[in-house]
Order: C-alpha cells, then structure tokens, then sequence
C-alpha cells in the first residue's frame, strides 16, 4: 500500500481544510517517528498553503494511544492529527483526527477460518477488530458474502461486524453524555435495543440480547485493545485471527489468569491503608471527575490518599513513596492495566478500587475498564455502612478494624485532628501492629506525615538550636576506583 494511502493525507488535509484550522499538532508515537518528516511534506504539498503551520509532537508524557492535548497547547494548537493505535478515548479541549493506518491482511483465509468457525458453533458471532483492519472490512463482508452460497450459513443473521463510526473526535462538555459501553437507543423505526462502544468500535444488539448470547471473533495482534475486549466481556467465548501468521488462536489461558491476578490485587488493596492515585492522563475527558469520585470513596471509607502526577509510572517513580500500600492508577481503558509485580505496592484500577473500598460490595465476575462508565453509575452508600463492625482479611487470616470514617469526624473535634497530623506529635497517635493474631490487627500509619515520623531516614534537615553555617570541608580527589589520598593504590 501506499504511502499516502497508508497516512491517509488527503483525509487529512481534508479536515484541517474543512474547519480552517491553522496551527496543527501531529502526534506520532516512537515506532512511526521515523515517518514523521515525510508525512510532514506530504501534507504540505498536499495542502499548497503556507499559512498552516504543521508541529511534530513524540515522547508524550503519558500513554502514546492517547490524544495529547497538554503537549499540543505548548503550541496553542487547534486540532491534534494522531497516528498510529488509538483507543478512542474521548478529549476535553481539541478536536483530534485518527489515522489508524492500514495493516495488511490476507482476506481469502481469514474469510475462510470464520466460515469455518460459524460452522462449528450454534452461536450467532460479533466480529471485532484492531482498527488497523478497519479499511480491510468492508471487503470481508463482500467475501463472506460471496462464500455463503456454498455454506449452510446465513451471514447475513450469524455474522455480525462493529463499525468504526468516524475518524474525527471533538471535544466532549458533557461527561455523562460520553458514549458508555452499554447504553439503551432506538431507532428511527421505534425498534429498541443496547449500543455497545469500546476502543472506538460501536454496535447494536436488539432488544432482549446480550452480549453473552454471542461468540466474539477478533482480527489483529494480541495488544491492549484486544485485551480491553477479553476482560471486559470475559463471559463470552473469544478466538483470535492473527492476521501476520494467517492462523487463528483459541488459547486465552494467560489472559483469563489476569482476572484471577486482578482479584488478588482488590484483597490487598482491602487491608490498605494509604492509597496514592496516579493521574495517568491529562487529556481524557471526565479524568478529574474519577478522580475527586475516587478520593470521596477512599476518604469516606477511612482511608488516606494523595494525588501523584509523575507522567508514565515506573517501579523506580512509585518507589519514592514507600508509605503507600497501594496506588490507584485513573487512565484510559487500555494503559490503566499494570504488570505490578515488580513494583513494592500494587497498582490497580478505578473499578477495584470501588470494589475495594465499599464495604459490603461484591465481584459479579464482570469488569469495567473505562473510567467514564464508572461516571455514569450511580454511587454506592458508604456512608450507611456499619464502620465499627471488623472486615475478615483473606491476605492476614483475622479480622481487620479499618480506620474510622474520616466523613463521620464532627466539627469540634476537627482542629483535634489536623493537630494529629503534626509530625511532633505523630510518633505519639502513630498505631502499631498487634503480633497476636486473634485480635483485631491495625496499620501501623494512617498518614503520610506519620508514616514519615517513624521512619529512620527523613531527609537532610537542619538543627533548630544552631542556625549558623558548618565550616566547609575539602573532598576527595580523583576517580572513585582510586582516590589520592586511598594508600591502597592500583
């Protein structure tokens, strides 16, 4: 395919035409970086006008699947053209434009195998798809069409596609009129159902069906969208056409363990203490609204949490705060799973924290990977819970007094607590944990100023008896194998 055709420049060129735009953000993530000059020049040839001006933007500070709107208004941007994987999540400021690319595919045998796999199975099958494949779609349909007649199949009413609505996305005001995964529509000819969305794919159900009544067949890589459809509909039956090897894959096995991982992850987030919520986006629509949602919910459940913006986090980053049990990472549906097993404290999502921290609450089995569906849910009473009745900790094997509601603090006792708070009489207030098993056990800090009271190291701090300066000293001299004043010399 071409290189244009690829890029799609026209298209493009188009949209910055069309809405008369004038300073553009090109986004590109590190493995298309080496396309950028030419696409540039394509562009501009494309455009014929010299009043555009066309910015190249790499290294974004969060995930690359993501619009960034933080580092296209460094330049005051007007709209944002992202290429490469996107995950569709909707923007707060800019208008953006979505090249996906296009990936080739050997339409024939991926005709084939579906075929094959319709016949096999009784269900009817929701075709999905990376959106690298999007342009490849509509010939598959032709194809399959066409092969039905020797079939005993009807594609038509057993094979169903999504589609991807558009490539252009505008900022969204309204953050419960954001497109959920699930929501009810109808029609123009009355006829109701359910419209699901997910990574920039929609499609409809008719009224009375689920998801559940059908086989998920995706096309493309084992990547985070493809994940993003495993565990959000883990109750279906789910194969894979991998479109490189012309093969198709049945074996999920690593990826239904994640939920098992992701389970474990809510029981220790239970017995925390201290929570620190990672902001992991900075352009997604609806991210400040989770993340106040998120700080009501542990706060009322007697917890601490601080807010942390490091960009991408890392083991090394989230170890500079050795007094978080766990860290709530708020980010789109396709980043927001870390791998936390090297990390000292584990990472989980918006959706097991509400599992976590209301108490009562239990897991159905199903999984929420968007943010903004959490927005639209109503919230869960943790007001009403019974705070001084003990939690049983799978993880301690007892039970377990969580702290009390930070909500339920009356009024003449609030100057009480902030004075808790104070790192003087911190050490006094701090709570130690019981050795005996058979009663009930509580964290040994309810806050980060007290976590830092108790530790060893606390940072360089100058005595307050005596504020003069230190006489300077002089260092070493030489290279650290070999100092010239060491009497052992090489």
């Amino acid at each position: 395919m071409d290189f244009e055709s690829n890029y799609d420049i026209a298209a493009s060129a188009n949209f910055i035409h069309t809405h008369n735009f004038i300073k553009v953000a090109l986004q590109f993530p590190d493995n298309l970086l080496k396309h950028s000059t030419r696409v540039v020049t394509a562009l501009r040839n494309t455009l014929q006008s010299t009043e555009v001006g066309l910015f190249v933007m790499a290294d974004t500070a969060y995930g690359s699947c993501c619009i960034d709107e933080v580092g296209a208004s460094h330049i005051n941007a007007d709209c944002v053209i992202h290429y490469g994987h996107t995950c569709f999540s909707p923007t707060t400021t800019l208008p953006a434009f979505c090249v996906f690319g296009k990936a080739s595919i050997c339409i024939a045998d991926c005709v084939e195998s579906m075929s094959k796999y319709a016949l096999t199975n009784s269900k009817p099958i929701m075709v999905l798809f990376g959106l690298e494949y999007a342009h490849s779609m509509q010939r598959i349909k032709e194809a399959l069409l066409e092969s039905s007649m020797s079939c005993r199949f009807d594609p038509k009413s057993e094979v169903h596609f999504a589609d991807v609505p558009s490539s252009v996305m505008f900022p969204s005001k309204d953050i419960k009129k954001i497109n959920v995964l699930q929501e009810p529509v109808s029609d123009c000819n009355g006829a109701s159902g359910t419209m699901y969305s997910i990574g920039g794919l929609t499609w409809k159900l008719p009224e009375g069906q689920s998801m559940d009544d059908y086989l998920v067949f995706w096309i493309g890589h084992d990547d985070s969208a493809f994940a993003n459809v495993v565990l959000t509909f883990n109750a279906c039956e789910i194969v894979r056409y991998d479109a490189n090897e012309n093969r198709m894959v049945t074996d999920l096995f690593q990826h239904r363990r994640i939920l098992k991982r992701r389970y474990y992850l809510v029981e220790r987030a239970k017995d925390a203490n201290i929570v620190g919520i990672l902001v992991g986006t900075l352009g997604v629509a609806g991210y400040l609204h989770i993340i106040n949602q998120m700080m009501e919910l542990i706060t009322g459940a007697g917890k601490k949490a601080y807010t942390l913006v490091m960009g991408r986090p890392n083991p090394a980053k989230l170890a500079n705060f050795p007094e978080c049990d766990v860290f709530l990472y708020v980010s789109c549906a396709q980043t927001a799973l870390l791998d936390s097993k090297e990390y000292l404290a584990p990472v989980i999502t918006p959706f097991e924290a509400m599992i976590a921290f209301n108490r009562g609450s239990q897991w159905t089995g199903a999984y929420v990977m968007e943010f903004r569906d959490l927005i639209n849910l109503p919230q869960m009473g943790v007001g009403n819970q019974e705070e001084e009745e003990a939690r049983f900790s799978f993880l301690k094997g007892g039970y377990v007094e969580d702290f009390e509601n930070q909500a339920c603090i009356s009024s003449e006792n609030v100057e009480e607590e902030r004075e808790t708070l104070a790192l003087v009489n911190a050490t006094e207030k701090a709570l130690q944990l019981r050795n005996n098993s058979n009663v009930l056990m509580k964290g040994s800090a309810r806050s980060g100023a007290e976590f830092l009271a108790n530790r060893s190291y606390q940072g360089l701090n100058m005595s307050s008896e005596n504020t003069s300066p230190e006489p300077y000293l002089i260092g070493r001299r030489g290279r650290a194998s070999g100092y010239e004043d060491e009497k052992n010399k090489q």
